[in-house]
């Protein structure tokens, strides 16, 4: 097993650690002893800057469907709803960063994890695979900043 593939956002290195599976919606997924825990990938943390304030719409216990919306983030470039990567059950949430979410921008992959769930993520991707993925919407996600910020210019 390989350490981690590294992603280049333009000149920002994006590390992608091998030993994680991905959501096609930027969040990294590793297993616990109960089920699997989730935070920001790197490159998620790249595009949104800095983190100010993290809410969440369910419950520990709560039952979730894939891509059921379940909170929301405000960050220094937006506004953002957060959806499950993963049908299950909330196990609980990161008190740390809910109390605090700057420990996002400076531990991710770490004391940064958003929460833990228990539910069927094999459909999630390995590394090579989220690297690819991100490889092939690259051009499309440039092409999205700049016209968000070209807007602010009108």
């Amino acid at each position: 097993m390989s350490d981690s593939l590294t992603f280049m956002m333009g000149k920002h290195p994006a590390v992608l650690p091998a030993h994680l599976r991905f959501a096609r919606n930027h969040l990294w997924c590793a297993p616990t002893a109960e089920g699997n825990r989730f935070g920001f990938t790197s490159y998620a943390v790249r595009l949104m800057q800095d983190v100010y304030f993290l809410d969440w719409q369910v419950n520990s216990g709560d039952d979730v469907a894939l891509l059921e919306q379940i909170g929301h983030i405000e960050t220094s470039k937006a506004v953002s709803d957060l959806f499950s990567p993963a049908k299950g059950k909330l196990l609980r949430f990161n008190e740390v960063v809910l109390a605090d979410p700057s420990g996002i921008n400076v531990d991710y992959h770490g004391q940064g994890w958003l929460f833990e769930l228990v539910g069927d993520v094999g459909h999630l991707m390995n590394v090579q695979e989220y690297l690819e993925f991100l490889e092939s919407n690259w051009e499309k996600t440039q092409r999205m900043i700049k016209g968000k910020i070209n807007a602010g210019d009108d």
